[in-house]
């Protein structure tokens, strides 16, 4: 079972079960995440050319900008919700005959926890005219080194059966980020419960696959930084990434002497990125004075331990009792 009872830790920042309400109120949960590419991958809006942005790094003193590579929110929040509802499904929890849920805009399920914790829109089915606001909210991620550096563009020759041919027309391939490439990144759960918390946790541990053509490229590590529960929002994916540009600069055992050494760098150490990244994230929280507070790693590890068994299923089907309560809260 997990609940507030199970977990105190969690009572800031969640909600009971039993208390899900159709009212927003201010609890939140962040996942701190560093997202980092073992293969290449493919993050385009138009399917051809990578989405770049052009930032300040250090807004408050002298401009200088740089261009990171983005990742952008949908192709995060996408890739969670097909995990999602594939992992229902594995843990056997719909019903015999019943349609396991679609990512289909109109023709989702709206019954099971990942259509109401993730939302969903109206069902053309008749009845079903509600929509459902995602208490699961992604930012924009950012790359710590510019787009010049993580991303290639890779053409392929025209094929042809001849030992010995002219040249020929060639085919552009899309724009391609380079394996380590590195976006910092929180997922905020709002109003969530401890279960609906433990299933995006599984969801992030487990979620390999990001972007386009998934069946062949785009394989991520998310390495889970910390959780942190309150009545509010943590700092921003772009505030995390200029600050961990930042203290990378300020690192005495680095050779980096710029904040342009670190965005054009070859390579990064992941493990200096993944505790600058916390430092930064908890810094922020100190001096903006944020009502957050960090859940132990204790906790964090028991809330995945459970969803890397089959006990995920069990927390589920007594979530979902709860989440069609609070759905039936709009009828």
């Amino acid at each position: 079972m997990i609940d507030q009872t199970t977990y105190p830790e969690l009572e800031a920042g969640t909600v009971p079960a039993d208390e899900m309400t159709l009212r927003p109120e201010n609890n939140y949960v962040n996942i701190l995440v560093l997202r980092e590419l073992e293969s290449h991958a493919v993050f385009t809006t138009n399917g051809e050319d990578a989405d770049i942005a052009t930032v300040p790094l250090n807004p408050a003193e002298e401009p200088q900008d740089y261009a990171p590579g983005l990742m952008f929110m949908r192709k995060q929040t996408g890739s969670d919700r097909r995990f999602g509802k594939a992992l229902q499904r594995d843990l056997g929890l719909f019903e015999d005959g019943e349609d396991a849920c679609t990512m289909q805009v109109n023709e989702m399920c709206q019954d099971c926890v990942e259509c109401i914790l993730y939302g969903s829109a109206a069902s053309s089915d008749e009845g079903s005219d509600v929509s459902i606001t995602s208490r699961v909210m992604y930012d924009t991620a950012y790359s710590l080194r510019d787009a010049s550096v993580v991303i290639d563009e890779k053409f392929q020759n025209a094929p042809g059966d001849d030992y010995a041919k002219s040249a020929e027309a060639t085919i552009r391939e899309p724009d391609f980020f380079e394996p380590g490439t590195m976006f910092p990144s929180v997922v905020t759960l709002h109003d969530a419960t401890p279960a609906e918390l433990a299933f995006v946790l599984g969801i992030t541990a487990k979620n390999k696959r990001y972007g386009a053509t998934t069946s062949r490229l785009g394989r991520v590590n998310n390495q889970i930084l910390g959780v942190y529960a309150g009545s509010e929002e943590g700092p921003a994916n772009l505030e995390l990434t200029r600050g961990t540009i930042g203290r990378l600069v300020e690192d005495s055992e680095t050779d980096y002497d710029s904040l342009t050494d670190v965005v054009m760098a070859e390579t990064l150490a992941p493990s200096r990125v993944a505790n600058y990244t916390q430092d930064v994230f908890e810094d922020a929280i100190d001096v903006d004075g944020l009502d957050l507070q960090r859940v132990s790693n204790e906790t964090v590890e028991k809330l995945l331990d459970t969803t890397s068994g089959d006990e995920l299923g069990d927390v589920l089907v007594e979530q979902r009792k709860h989440s069609r309560a609070f759905l039936d809260q709009a009828e």
